[in-house]
């Protein structure tokens, strides 16, 4: 019987000049088209340069030529390392898969002093206890968090405030601390705080045990007032003031800030940037606003849309760019994440850009009641009703139960942006990922429809933007480069 298929020497290569190696390409602007290859590196190309590469017409000993060969877009016969080297940075890129779930979240308590309208959790008023994670279940998630192989474990104490239950919080430093001595991983602590409730014990602890504070700071004293109002209507003040007595109790590199874009910050991004210089921060996460929680019951996500917050970024990202030009050292957090990717072999921890997607990989979410999520997202959207990313509950699930579960599996499957139509055609794929936590909570699907997708419209405007920061301004690139290692 006739064999269907051809013989392996129809496949072999044509005794041709170069072959080409697997890339995608996409329009830059109106004149040039961006080629990346499966590892993020990137050539602008005109349309004659881009068709005269794949006819396999280029002509060699040409810059271009030159080029394209050093980034592995094509292999000739003088070189037979290409794939070798091609595979070993895909390899490097996807590491992080292999060290699995590094960071763990725990959710202390739900009250919350403060009332802001874009809050992401379904917090608590300070005298509902109920609300509180007991010293019980933080005992069966510091067992969870040391089930994984991970080789650096950070755990990450959030609310609510978190420091409205600071006993809870010792009491995990400590058990954690004391299971650290045989495990021999390498152990860091953060707390997301609002640091209205910081005192002297507070800070002597966490300088005694080496523990990191996060916070918040949305821009200027009226614009953060009312983004994250309390009962003191004090909230701007209560937090410069707690970022001072933290680095002086910890030391200036020990605290970080982070903002939330509201529709009242679209038209004043230099003011908040030059209130996190005024407070003496290195840089700014330009944040976008999130599906889930309370941003959602106040309609408060709905009040831009993305075309304002590309803008919004843009103004801020040239901005933050000329502030370097004229010698203030200033970065832009998501833009540095992004360049890693674009300019080095490894790829991000974030959790929003990876493929598969970060949940349960690279992060996972003890709730106060027990109940685990594979991301903070997950958890907010199980706040509000539904929890179809529930992976279990401390008390009654085992580790190996939880990671296998479906709520955590069929996402994941679904996340691989390689499988995902329009993603596994999109030139940006290397530095993307696919987000289901975001596409379920807009589309109620773990996919959605890229074409449809605000997280995809926000990364494509983003990607490309750098690009052409990188290629038409020299200068602009050399900020941009100094900013890969931050």
């Amino acid at each position: 019987m006739a064999s269907i298929f051809k013989d392996a020497e129809y496949f072999l290569p044509a005794d041709e000049a170069y072959t080409l190696l697997p890339f995608r390409f996409i329009r830059l602007d109106a004149g040039r088209y961006v080629a990346v290859n499966e590892v993020g590196e990137w050539q602008t190309l005109t349309r004659p340069e881009l068709e005269s590469l794949v006819r396999k017409e280029l002509p060699g000993n040409t810059p271009l030529y030159y080029s394209l060969k050093s980034k592995h877009f094509i292999q000739d016969r003088d070189s037979n390392v290409a794939l070798d080297l091609l595979a070993l940075k895909v390899r490097t890129k996807h590491h992080r898969i292999a060290e699995f779930t590094s960071l763990h979240m725990f959710v202390v308590t739900l009250r919350c002093n403060h009332s802001c309208k874009y809050c992401q959790v379904s917090r608590q008023s300070e005298d509902r206890i109920a609300f509180d994670m007991t010293a019980v279940m933080a005992d069966k998630a510091i067992d969870f968090t040391f089930c994984s192989p991970a080789k650096a474990i950070k755990i990450e104490f959030q609310g609510g405030e978190p420091l409205l239950n600071f006993e809870l919080i010792k009491h995990i430093v400590l058990k954690a601390e004391d299971r650290n001595k045989a495990e021999r991983r390498h152990l860091a602590f953060v707390i997301a705080t609002n640091l209205s409730v910081l005192d002297e014990e507070i800070l002597s602890f966490c300088k005694q045990h080496d523990i990191l504070v996060s916070t918040s700071l949305d821009g200027p004293e009226d614009l953060h007032n009312a983004n994250r109002p309390n009962a003191h209507n004090k909230s701007h003040q209560m937090t410069v003031e707690g970022i001072r007595q933290a680095r002086e109790a910890l030391g200036f590199d020990k605290v970080s800030a982070l903002m939330t874009t509201t529709k009242a910050s679209l038209a004043r991004v230099k003011e908040i940037i030059d209130e996190y210089v005024r407070q003496g921060f290195h840089g700014i996460f330009l944040r976008s606003l999130s599906p889930y929680g309370f941003a959602i019951k106040t309609k408060c996500f709905d009040e831009y849309d993305s075309q304002q917050w590309q803008d919004f970024y843009r103004e801020g990202l040239d901005y933050i760019i000329e502030l370097n030009k004229r010698g203030v050292f200033f970065v832009e957090h998501y833009a540095a994440l992004i360049l890693r990717k674009m300019l080095t072999p490894y790829g991000t921890g974030y959790v929003n850009l990876q493929s598969p997607a970060g949940m349960g990989i690279a992060g996972i979410i003890f709730n106060y009641n027990g109940e685990v999520y594979p991301s903070d997202e997950a958890r907010m959207k199980a706040e509000m009703g539904d929890k179809i990313f529930r992976m279990g509950n401390l008390l009654t699930d085992s580790y190996e139960d939880m990671m296998l579960s479906p709520a955590l599996l069929e996402p994941l499957r679904e996340s691989v942006a390689e499988t995902v139509p329009m993603c596994e055609e999109c030139a940006f794929l290397p530095y993307c990922g696919s987000d289901p936590d975001y596409h379920y909570a807009t589309q109620n699907d773990f996919v959605g429809h890229k074409a449809l997708s605000g997280f995809c419209k926000k990364n494509m405007s983003v990607f490309r933007y750098i690009i052409l920061k990188m290629e038409d301004d020299p200068e602009s690139r050399k900020v941009l480069e100094k900013w890969v290692q931050w």
